[in-house]
């Protein structure tokens, strides 16, 4: 295991995050973009946990296949599946205009659910922190 690798994904996840909760209090606000980096940010903390058991991941934006990696690796991540389900459409369909119409309740539930994975995340691996 790679200690400054995993430190490279966390980086990274963490510049998404910071740009949601950033742009969050720009008006109007950027729904789209909001909730395409929180789900960036979830994808590369998900990829930070395969990496950190030794595990390369895979090269795609899918919450779903990479809570399913990382549930095969600890079953608490089951836990994260829906979580995973809302926001996996928003790897792809804010790209891009006319896919995707989110509303403020979608931002919101995203910065939440966000949160919860990364705060899985950190409690599976508690001597990085």
């Amino acid at each position: 295991m790679e200690y400054e690798y995993i430190s490279e994904w966390f980086r990274f996840a963490n510049m998404d995050l910071e740009t949601a909760e950033y742009i969050q209090g720009k008006r109007p606000q950027p729904l789209e973009i909001i909730c395409f980096h929180c789900q960036q940010a979830a994808e590369k903390y998900l990829k930070a946990f395969l990496v950190y058991n030794d595990q390369e991941p895979p090269k795609t934006h899918d919450l779903i296949e990479l809570a399913k990696l990382c549930n095969n690796i600890n079953a608490d991540f089951s836990l994260l599946l829906p979580k995973c389900e809302y926001l996996f459409p928003f790897a792809v369909q804010t790209r891009y205009p006319s896919t995707s119409d989110p509303k403020d309740e979608d931002m919101k539930r995203a910065l939440v659910y966000v949160r919860d994975i990364i705060e899985l995340v950190k409690s599976k691996m508690p001597h990085l922190w």
